[in-house]
C-alpha cells in the first residue's frame, strides 16, 4: 500500500470512525476514490453517527426576573409576527379588491376613464393635492365619477358621487346667474 492510499484510509477513518480493515476494504472496493468509499461505508450503515449537540435556553438557576423578561419577550415576538401577519393579509386584501373594482370618469355619458380602483387609491397618495382638486374642476366642466364591481353594490358610493355631480350642477347654475 503506497503513501496516498495510506493516507486516504486514515482520512476515511478520521471522518467516519470506522476500523483500518473497514476503510482498507471500502478503499479496495472503490477503486481508491475516497468519496466512494466513504458513500459506500455508509451504505453499508458501518459510519458511526456523530454525537448530538444541543444547546438550550433554559432558565434554571437563574433569576426570577431574567424568567419574566424571557417570558415576555417570547410573548412580544409572538404578537408582533401575529400583527404582521394580520397586517399583510388586509394588504393582499386591499389590493386585491382595487383591482376587482374599476373607477369610471365620464363626461356627457360617454366613458372617458375606467380604470381600477387601486390606480385612483395610488394616485391619491401621491398625488393628493393635484388629483383632487382636478377632480372638483372637472365636475363644475361636466365631468362625473362613478364605481363599478362589488364596492358599488355593498357600498352605494355611486350614490354619494351622484350627489356630489348635482351639488357642483346645482353651485355652477348658481354662479352663472
Amino acid at each position: 500500500m503506497g503513501m496516498d492510499q495510506l493516507e486516504k484510509v486514515e482520512k476515511i477513518i478520521e471522518k467516519t470512525g470506522v476500523s483500518y480493515e473497514e476503510a482498507k476494504a471500502a478503499l479496495a472496493e472503490t477503486d481508491g476514490d475516497l468519496l466512494d468509499a466513504i458513500i459506500l461505508l455508509e451504505n453499508q450503515g458501518k459510519i458511526k453517527k456523530p454525537q448530538m449537540v444541543a444547546y438550550t435556553t433554559r432558565t434554571e438557576g437563574t433569576s426570577e426576573e431574567f424568567r419574566e423578561a424571557a417570558k415576555t419577550y417570547e410573548e412580544s415576538g409572538e404578537k408582533f409576527g401575529n400583527v404582521m401577519v394580520r397586517f399583510l393579509k388586509w394588504i393582499g386584501q386591499l389590493i386585491k379588491k382595487g383591482c376587482e373594482n374599476f373607477f369610471l370618469v365620464k363626461r356627457d355619458e360617454q366613458e372617458i376613464i375606467n380604470a381600477p380602483v387601486i390606480v385612483l387609491i395610488l394616485l391619491l397618495l401621491f398625488a393628493f393635492w393635484c388629483i383632487v382638486p382636478l377632480m372638483i374642476i372637472g365636475m363644475f366642466f361636466g365631468y362625473s365619477y362613478s364605481f363599478s364591481g362589488a364596492i358599488a353594490k355593498s357600498v352605494n358610493v355611486n350614490q354619494a358621487c351622484d350627489k356630489a355631480a348635482e351639488a357642483a350642477e346645482s353651485l355652477k347654475r348658481e354662479f352663472t346667474k
